[in-house]
């Protein structure tokens, strides 16, 4: 039977709405289970220290770290704070920790330096002087090569004199680690460099587990206006809000929502009947039962879409046969992917991703983009290529000037590269003669130009993004549908509309209804 592009659509969207729904039964035995067992919280509070963090100059990712760790072992985590490198301010704040949470962590301050203070700050915390731990200078020595006493290394350990030394074991290898974690009572000193920090606490995460309690969360995505749904998050509020935490959090850089939901419990019934609740109740429509990472299931969704029976779905699976026509006569060190950040190259390097990863599933290495970087590029276009390159895991070889500049450019930096794939369509200038697999023109250099898009539509792209809820270019949702530079492009005036209260509104790309209208804002 053959289904319409809205058909294909809304069973994948009803798919994934079943999968959210299903996943709430069976909870009415846990719930009551849950209602019997009165687990006490245990709590824990972080320290991070450091100058440079309170300064701007570098960015704390050790709090987020540490939190997430924490609360999948079943800890609480009540507060984060940030003090300086002064050994005042930190005896004070983990004094104050100390008397009020099960476990304080701090971050940073450990090192061979003047504003290595942490241990002297603990130290205080507590009444206590730091003194040479001998077990840890033996340490310090056989790792620096050196046991001079008097040497700045062995400001290592110097520690609390009430420290506790804990050895664990590395999470990936499951060795035991050579360098322990001092503790002082139920104050944690871990370093601040972040791979040492994860590291660590992978490998003690067993001094903080707890068993008895684990935390539960659910979330719901919605393309609505956060004052829209207010009321019904309210009536949520009252009516689970004594068993679960109720969390709404506005975006305005998403694609597809403008406020995520979160629920959060430790017990999943009550999380289920308030998911179930809220499904309900939201406006019709307005719940986007999103995929968070198409990239990891880029392959399975490229190749299920290709398999289905719509027209897109036979417009992906043709260009999936060129993409691997490309594959099968070149390695993946002599192709290259065209990514300007453009729709058209979105939805190519998200094909061909797709296509990569079911033919090399143990791939290790990154794969090659080509980036020619125009005159006056929109920051939020710089900025998109930049988070597409990390998402997909991207090589980019940056190059100015024209196509042929460029590609004369790759060809003396990269020589190895045979094939490049471009996300160019018939309808693009100068493109109508194209063929999905052909050679540079004399005088060019010489490359096999791929386009495995040739034959779809602007309404192709759009769907296929769309469906497979691949982020794009916050551009598009701002009025604009082709991207130049800024010198050149303007919104569409296709997409301008006047709101009731008289403002001057665009509508976003996908909704353009002629598509001969794509370029009529390009210069």
């Amino acid at each position: 039977m053959h289904r319409t592009p809205r058909v294909w659509r809304a069973t994948l969207r009803v798919a994934r709405l079943c999968c959210q729904v299903l996943a709430m039964n069976g909870g009415n035995r846990e719930g009551r289970a849950c209602q019997q067992r009165a687990s006490p919280t245990v709590t824990a509070g972080i320290i991070v220290i450091g100058d440079e963090i309170l300064k701007g100059h570098t960015q704390d990712t050790n709090s987020f770290f540490m939190c997430r760790k924490l609360r999948s072992l079943g800890v609480k985590v009540e507060k984060v704070s940030v003090v300086p490198d002064e050994i005042g301010s930190i005896a004070e704040e983990v004094a104050s920790f100390a008397g009020r949470y099960h476990y304080v962590l701090t971050s940073g301050g450990i090192g061979p330096t003047h504003d290595d203070v942490t241990f002297e700050g603990v130290a205080r915390a507590f009444g206590e002087r730091t003194f040479p731990h001998p077990e840890l200078a033996t340490l310090v020595g056989r790792f620096f090569g050196q046991a001079d006493p008097a040497g700045p290394q062995m400001k290592l350990a110097l520690v609390p004199r009430s420290s506790r030394l804990n050895y664990g074991r590395d999470g990936l290898t499951g060795e035991g680690l050579k360098y322990p974690l001092v503790s002082v009572r139920n104050v944690f000193v871990f370093p601040g460099i972040p791979a040492l920090l994860e590291r660590a606490l992978d490998g003690f995460e067993h001094l903080f587990r707890n068993e008895r309690t684990r935390y539960s969360t659910r979330e719901v995505f919605v393309d609505a206006e956060e004052v829209a749904i207010t009321p019904v998050l309210d009536e949520a509020h009252l009516r689970f809000g004594r068993q679960l935490s109720l969390g709404s959090y506005p975006d305005w850089t998403s694609n597809y929502y403008r406020v995520k939901l979160t629920l959060d419990s430790e017990c999943e019934a009550p999380l289920e009947e308030a998911q179930r609740f809220l499904l309900e109740r939201l406006p019709a429509g307005a719940v986007v039962p999103l995929e968070k990472d198409p990239v990891a299931v880029s392959a399975r969704d490229v190749y299920r879409l290709a398999q289905s029976e719509s027209r897109l779905g036979q417009k992906v699976a043709a260009a999936l046969r060129i993409v691997e026509d490309a594959l099968a006569q070149y390695s993946l060190s002599e192709i290259c992917v065209g990514f300007n950040g453009g729709k058209d190259c979105t939805a190519l390097v998200h094909l061909f991703h797709g296509a990569v990863s079911r033919m090399y599933p143990d791939r290790q290495n990154q794969l090659h983009a080509l980036y020619v970087r125009i005159i006056s590029p929109f920051p939020e276009m710089e900025q998109f290529i930049q988070d597409t390159c990390k998402r997909y895991q991207l090589q980019i070889y940056t190059v100015c000037g024209d196509i042929m500049e460029a590609l004369m450019d790759l060809k003396r930096q990269q020589p190895h590269i045979k094939a490049v794939l471009m996300g160019t369509r018939r309808t693009d200038p100068y493109s109508r003669t194209l063929r999905p697999m052909s050679m540079t023109d004399a005088g060019w250099p010489e490359y096999m130009r791929v386009n495995p898009l040739l034959d779809w539509s602007y309404r192709d792209i759009w769907e296929f993004l769309r469906t497979l809820y691949i982020p794009y270019c916050i551009l598009y949702d701002r009025g604009y549908t082709s991207l130049g530079s800024m010198e050149n492009t303007s919104k569409n005036p296709n997409l301008r509309y006047v709101t009731p209260v008289g403002m001057e509104r665009y509508k976003p790309a996908f909704q353009l209804e002629k598509e001969e209208d794509e370029r009529s804002s390009r210069k």
